[in-house]
């Protein structure tokens, strides 16, 4: 069983049966849906801790490079917001809130440009949803 590590304990891995994670491909064999895994706290450090056990049920690629545009096709500038396009309830509930509690789409994508880098980010994200099958 292979794990799904963090290094932070967001808020969303305290729900009761759903959550989701943003993880880019991965070369050597990426996510797939209905593998299970172990969910780690930190599993490369003797802070290392064992969450539990969850079943990935959903795997979309997203482009973190599309602007969430809440006025669609309006003015000059014309964005359309098409499924892989992260909303801003998709970055609330992944723990990125802005000023007045909702979800800060930009906030999320210079999270991932500081963590992984500019080149990396040009790339699509797979939005992960986990079912948890054993909390410890």
């Amino acid at each position: 069983m292979r794990e799904l590590g963090f290094s932070k304990k967001w808020s969303k891995l305290n729900s009761e049966i759903l959550f989701t994670t943003f993880r880019f491909p991965r070369k050597d064999k990426d996510w797939q849906i209905e593998e299970t895994v172990k969910i780690v706290y930190k599993p490369r450090s003797k802070e290392r801790e064992v969450l539990g056990i969850a079943r990935i049920i959903r795997k979309e690629p997203k482009d973190l490079n599309k602007r969430f545009s809440y006025y669609p096709g309006i003015g000059n500038y014309r964005a359309e917001n098409t499924q892989d396009t992260i909303t801003p309830q998709e970055a609330k509930d992944d723990g990125f809130t802005g000023m007045h509690g909702g979800g800060d789409t930009e906030k999320m994508r210079q999270f991932f440009i500081d963590t992984y880098g500019y080149s990396k980010c040009k790339e699509l994200i797979n939005r992960i949803t986990l079912y948890w099958i054993e909390r410890v």
